[in-house]
């Protein structure tokens, strides 16, 4: 299994189209958006923030706080078996074994 590295970025004023420049420049790193504020970076060698903060502040984003994430029991869990953690919940209610 292969250590997964995770990186949370929130900026204000995140420019439009940023997603897609992040991925140009950055194309061994997954990015995920959610809302207009916040960037979640996935890969599995170590993630550098610097070299993110400054391309953000470069494209006029202001960031606020980076930090990095440890992958959590489910996350881990996810990784290793495949099966999500919400699937296994649904089974387990069809089944009956359900609260």
């Amino acid at each position: 299994m292969k250590e997964m590295h995770v990186l949370q970025i929130t900026c204000v004023n995140m420019p439009s189209g940023i997603k897609d420049k992040l991925r140009d420049s950055f194309p061994d790193l997954v990015f995920l958006i959610s809302g207009d504020d916040f960037i979640r970076i996935e890969a599995e060698c170590l993630i550098h923030v610097g070299p993110l903060v400054r391309f953000l502040e470069d494209h006029e984003a202001e960031v606020v706080e980076a930090r990095r994430v440890r992958p959590s029991l489910e996350d881990i869990f996810v990784e290793i078996t495949g099966i999500e953690a919400n699937a296994m919940r649904k089974e387990k209610e069809k089944k009956g074994g359900g609260r």
